[in-house]
């Protein structure tokens, strides 16, 4: 017996120690209840203490009334006792998950323009890079170009649709500088994930041969915690080196494959469907104490029985109730201020921010984002209105998040890449009267689209968003005939022969544009006009050609080049580490 009581001694804890200070006051709390009932009302301050006992008439005592008092104490302490929360047992609890973060590392050098792989490498690389952020379920994605040097095209970010943007960008002609350093490439992704926090994760490498370098950051990418695979981007014939690229996978601790149809090749490397992480190193499960203070809550509610008939027990009930359970309050109550500081509450609605920006719900995440006024949050805000297309007012939360914390190089990132997505809404916006489109049709980046997709109709595009003059009249309008300033609404006065002559006209001028649509098609293919086109190109007002002319050239001065702004931002980081003594 003794034994098992001196092994439960060993293995008790308590997990609020805090408490037990208050185990002295007891004493004193019972010594100053005794003096005020010795006192008995203030008979002491007007009869003299030897005559007290004479002249006060005092109840039976007894064993009963400071047997009454004696528990009342021992409840007390038990109370204190249970609020410190002793602990003799352990329990396992799984710790938090998440899906391993992916940094996908492709090669942008000259090599890339090789023809063994039809049409070229770059278009399938770019083909495999879209399959893989289409069909990864979970799990942050960070995309990394390397040549001479790498460079972080998208930083870490559960929206692989973000990542998805740059795909077109991608080139070898957006690189500062020509090379195949891929040591530097798993370098950099070993730095990315670092930075983050991750504790493990995958690095996908992109590229056709691997060097000694390559095979030695390998190495200390594995020592830290971070398997390196590779996805071999060629054939044999064209120089792709299968043994170097093995040879680097293995001292990786990954995986390869060569590049190939389907998604079979990213299956058997494991990336589409990342396995768990677990919040700390082992098997993802803890240790435990568990509270088992409130066994001895039912033993103190027995003992302070009697206070409560007294009123004396009052403030141990009130403990009793409210004490244990205040930790479960704390961690349950999420927008009260009872239990939280202001930072804490900040932090729970950021987070409530972040999930509905995860589920897509933008709105609801500018919603909650604009209430914070940290830097991280406005940034964050920044991003939720770019998802809704509001890209004034996402400018303007970046701007708010770089006065916060002029460090902040995300914020600038992503304004740079808003600002140049406004400027492509502006472009593709149609000109001021007298500069209109003929022909009413804009494809999605601001130029005609000549060929097809084309809808005389008025309905919508390739991208469920409608003309934007098919509702106001101009797309079905004969070439000569003015904007007219009336509003759409019919008068109720109008009768059905006007009804019916405008309904007509309007199907002549649906017909006239069909025709002007075949005849750019025909023009396109054989480089001729068409009859019924010279005819109506012969028989042009003054003001009617300078309008073609107008709206020919407002449409070729919009430039196609999606790479320039990624190629610009690669230079000025090739600058930055040269001048500071990090570049090659």
């Amino acid at each position: 017996m003794s034994a098992q009581l001196a092994q439960l001694w060993s293995q008790l804890q308590f997990l609020r120690p805090l408490w037990l200070l208050a185990l002295p006051l007891l004493p004193l709390l019972a010594w100053w209840r005794v003096r005020a009932v010795r006192r008995r009302g203030g008979w002491a301050q007007d009869v003299d203490a030897h005559l007290l006992p004479h002249l006060l008439v005092r109840e039976p005592q007894g064993l009963g009334r400071a047997w009454q008092d004696v528990l009342g104490w021992v409840g007390m302490a038990l109370v204190i006792l249970a609020l410190a929360g002793p602990s003799l047992h352990t329990r396992t609890q799984p710790l938090w998950q998440s899906r391993q973060p992916l940094v996908v590392a492709l090669d942008l050098s000259q090599a890339m323009h090789g023809r063994d792989l039809p049409p070229d490498r770059l278009s399938q690389a770019r083909a495999k890079l879209a399959t893989l952020l289409r069909q990864r379920q979970g799990g942050e994605v960070a995309l990394v170009v390397f040549a001479d040097d790498a460079y972080t095209v998208a930083p870490l970010t559960f929206d692989a649709a973000n990542v998805a943007l740059f795909l077109d960008a991608l080139a070898p002609e957006v690189m500062p500088a020509d090379g195949h350093r891929v040591d530097r490439a798993i370098d950099w992704s070993r730095k990315l994930l670092r930075q983050a926090g991750f504790p493990r994760g995958e690095i996908l490498l992109l590229t056709d041969r691997a060097n000694p370098a390559a095979l030695t950051a390998a190495a200390r990418a594995r020592a830290d915690g971070y398997r390196v695979s590779v996805l071999g981007v060629g054939r044999a014939s064209g120089g792709l080196d299968e043994a170097a690229l093995q040879t680097l996978a293995a001292r990786g601790g990954g995986r390869y494959q060569p590049i190939s149809p389907g998604d079979a090749d990213l299956r058997a490397l494991g990336v589409l469907d990342p396995g768990q992480m677990s919040a700390a190193p082992g098997d993802g499960t803890a240790r435990l104490r568990q509270d088992e203070g409130y066994w001895l809550l039912p033993l103190a509610m027995l003992c302070l029985l009697p206070w409560l008939r007294r009123g004396a027990g009052v403030l141990a009930v009130l403990v009793l109730l409210c004490g244990p359970s205040l930790p479960a309050q704390a961690q349950t109550s999420v927008q009260g201020d009872a239990w939280h500081r202001p930072d804490q509450i900040a932090y729970a609605r950021r987070q409530q921010g972040v999930e509905a920006y995860r589920r897509g719900d933008y709105a609801r995440a500018a919603a909650v984002f604009a209430g914070l006024p940290d830097a991280l949050s406005q940034y964050d805000l920044g991003n939720a209105l770019a998802q809704q297309g509001r890209y004034d007012e996402a400018i303007a939360a970046y701007d708010r998040a770089l006065r916060l914390d002029p460090g902040l190089a995300d914020a600038r990132y992503n304004r740079a890449l808003v600002e140049a997505a406004r400027q492509r809404q502006r472009m593709s916006q149609p000109p001021a009267q007298g500069q209109q489109n003929p022909q009413g049709q804009q494809n999605s980046q601001g130029q005609q689209n000549s060929q097809s997709q084309q809808n005389p109709q008025g309905q919508q595009n390739s991208q469920g968003q409608q003309n934007s003059q098919g509702r106001s009249g101009v797309q079905g309008r004969p070439q000569g005939r003015q904007e007219s300033p009336q509003p759409q609404a019919q008068p109720a006065s109008q009768t059905r022969q006007q009804v019916q002559q405008q309904a007509q006209q309007q199907a002549q001028a649906d017909a006239a544009l069909r025709a002007r649509l075949q005849a750019a098609l025909a023009r396109q293919s054989g480089g001729r006009r068409t009859p019924a086109e010279s005819d109506h190109v012969g028989q042009e007002t003054p003001e009617q050609r300078a309008r073609r002319l107008a709206n020919q050239a407002w449409l070729q001065r919009v430039p196609d080049d999606p790479g320039a702004l990624l190629r610009a931002r690669l230079w000025l980081e090739a600058q930055r580490r040269q001048l500071q003594g990090e570049g090659p």
